[in-house]
């Protein structure tokens, strides 16, 4: 299958910085949103923390050599912000940065490129506290003040940087349903922070841009297509707005330069949409490179009298991963090949792709044969979509390591590579095998 990709297409693995790195006190990092928030009882299953992790802070010789052992052409990891600036703005911490240059450095060695996140949810504390975090303009123009320090710092070293991962979930889930951190529920918070995580980025892209920098920049998002139960116009109605709520609010700022009018109405009856100021859409439809897409799985949902939204959200049809979630590659093609007819052929990558499953290690080998299946389904998949024309670029495994799975603590296993949190002992899964074998084919 792999002869079906361009030659020049990038395989990889994705992490980011809270999930591994651990060492949340080490070279004088500053305190994030995650690591209070780890701290709220029952916030994240089993009290977890991400004060250990997989200590990739440590161990990241060891894991790149794994890296260069699967094969792999790339690396997508975040950088810290509290790492960099402990307090988020001011003072600059060299020590904190310094680990992302050795990390540089090692990967140079093998020949793996990296691709750099920006901003993968972990803001430091002291912008929460101050300023309410991304509710606040002010925390956007000083992660463009981060943006712009890291990028003049490595920027050169940076085939790819990304700025934001999955701003619908920072929002979402961080101020509207308070699952993730900072833990705040009320929707008009998360648009409004939405709003300010996009502008986040239109101002590191230019950034990014002033500083002539060689390589390219983009946005990640995660997008969920969502199907109608039925072809009645009210279930159709249905899975327009949840598309229209969950991923044409982003794409559309970022690569139209407007809010979905249809969505902003919705919101705005709803007595929920914030006074966004439209001048910024400028600034968050700054040109972009690539575009970076997270695929996990699809949506069914119709319409529902009973519920205050009137959505109803129907059960899986297929079988579901760890996490619950229906297990549909069409879907990948579905989204890949939509987003080329309603936005244009601008260049992506799958920037995260994979799945949990409850893996258990039996004489130092995980035989994991549902994430095989997984990822051999959406590379064909993906294969499909890059013969109808879509300009696919490359596709990062998302995850090299079991994690910290955000607020499921350590209950879910997405790595292709499996860590043994007690002695931090790594083990390549029957799919990291799997996958290295992929990635040798001619």
């Amino acid at each position: 299958m792999k002869e079906r990709f361009p030659k020049d297409f990038v395989w990889g693995v994705a992490t980011a910085s809270y999930q591994i790195e651990g060492a949340v006190f080490a070279d004088g990092r500053g305190e994030s949103i995650w690591d209070r928030f780890c701290r709220m009882p029952g916030r994240v299953a089993g009290g977890d923390r991400g004060d250990i992790a997989c200590d990739h802070y440590h161990r990241y010789q060891e894991d790149v050599a794994l890296m260069a052992e699967l094969g792999v052409d790339s690396y997508r990891f975040s950088i810290a912000w509290p790492r960099v600036f402990p307090a988020g703005k001011g003072k600059p911490n060299p020590k904190g940065l310094d680990f992302y240059k050795r990390l540089l450095d090692e990967l140079d060695k093998v020949g793996i490129k990296p691709m750099a996140t920006l901003y993968h949810w972990d803001l430091p504390q002291a912008l929460q506290e101050e300023y309410g975090g991304w509710v606040s303009r002010d925390v956007a123009l000083y992660f463009q003040d981060y943006a712009a320090y890291v990028l003049e710092e490595i920027g050169e070293r940076l085939p790819w940087v990304v700025t934001i991962n999955e701003p619908w979930v920072a929002a979402m889930l961080g101020y509207g349903y308070g699952t993730h951190a900072p833990g705040i529920r009320d929707f008009k918070a998360a648009l409004t922070a939405g709003h300010h995580l996009l502008y986040g980025h239109g101002l590191a892209v230019q950034a990014f841009r002033e500083l002539g920098i060689a390589g390219q920049i983009g946005i990640t998002l995660n997008l969920t297509p969502y199907y109608p139960y039925s072809d009645e116009e009210k279930d159709v109605c249905i899975a327009r707005r949840m598309d229209g709520m969950t991923n044409r609010w982003y794409l559309d700022p970022v690569l139209k330069g407007e809010y979905p009018a249809d969505v902003a109405e919705w919101f705005e009856e709803r007595q929920i949409l914030p006074d966004l100021p439209m001048e910024d859409l400028a600034i968050i439809a700054e040109p972009i490179d690539f575009l970076g897409i997270n695929y996990y799985t699809r949506g069914i949902v119709g319409h529902s009298d009973e519920d205050p939204c009137c959505v109803k959200e129907y059960p899986p049809e297929f079988p579901v991963t760890d996490m619950g979630w229906e297990i549909y590659p069409q879907g990948l093609y579905d989204l890949l090949t939509r987003l080329t007819k309603d936005y244009g052929p601008i260049p992506m990558y799958i920037t995260e792709n994979g799945a949990a499953f409850p893996d258990q290690a039996e004489e130092g080998r995980v035989h994991d044969t549902a994430r095989v299946e997984y990822l051999e389904a959406h590379f064909h998949q993906a294969a499909e979509a890059v013969a109808s024309g879509v300009p696919l670029r490359g596709y990062y495994v998302w995850s090299f390591l079991d994690n910290f799975e955000w607020a499921f603590g350590y209950s879910k296993r997405f790595g292709i590579v499996f860590v043994d949190y007690q002695s931090q002992a790594r083990a390549i899964k029957d799919s990291g095998l799997w996958y290295r074998d992929f990635l040798r084919k001619k």
